[in-house]
């Protein structure tokens, strides 16, 4: 049974850290913005994408996004304290990967963290393994992670609790990169398994 799906906050696609408060109504209309210019191509142009990093992996070692060339990536961002839509959307892509059989072997899934300061190398280490087949984590220092979420557009921030502890406010989109690096797609939270592989099949043929 799928979990509920989290409420997309996508606060502004222009700006990752951008701290003003946005109205649901204003949200809506960026998330429309967002899709209406994300289309299938190699012009790897959506938004600004780019689909850089340079990080370190959960076997502790550093990695960029020029390891990966070859494969298509399907890269979602969020964190291990998430109680709901990470580990949704990463099932959802373990799944996809799954379903697409010998050709699943040109997909290669990873999870960027954006809450490095609790998610080490070994915590991504023990919590990816729950999704196979493949899925990498990714992590580095609060640096390191500004500058990934940047260059996918990605908002994010902490969000404190009662309790003295944190969540961390994130958008929760599914990015689609070709073998060439360059951005082509990405899937809205809740898209389903059914439709990220008839999308992925069309690619891989």
């Amino acid at each position: 049974m799928r979990l509920p799906p989290h409420q997309y906050d996508q606060k502004n696609v222009d700006t990752v850290m951008d701290k003003r408060v946005v109205p649901l109504a204003g949200v809506v209309v960026l998330v429309v913005l967002l899709f209406a210019s994300l289309a299938w191509g190699p012009s790897g142009r959506g938004v600004g994408i780019n689909s850089r990093f340079s990080l370190v992996d959960d076997s502790g070692h550093a990695v960029s996004d020029t390891d990966f060339r070859g494969r298509f990536l399907l890269v979602f961002f969020g964190y291990t304290h998430c109680p709901d839509v990470c580990p949704t959307e990463l099932q959802t892509m373990a799944d996809a990967v799954q379903r697409l059989g010998a050709a699943g072997a040109s997909v290669q899934p990873i999870f960027i963290t954006v809450d490095p300061e609790r998610d080490t190398s070994a915590v991504l280490h023990d919590y990816v393994a729950l999704f196979p087949p493949r899925l990498v984590g990714l992590t580095g220092s609060p640096e390191q992670i500004a500058a990934a979420a940047r260059s996918y557009r990605v908002f994010y921030r902490r969000a404190p609790s009662a309790d003295g502890g944190y969540s961390m406010d994130h958008s929760g989109l599914i990015y689609v990169i070709g073998p060439d690096g360059r951005f082509w797609t990405a899937f809205a939270p809740s898209t389903s398994v059914d439709s990220i592989v008839a999308t992925l099949r069309r690619r891989l043929q």
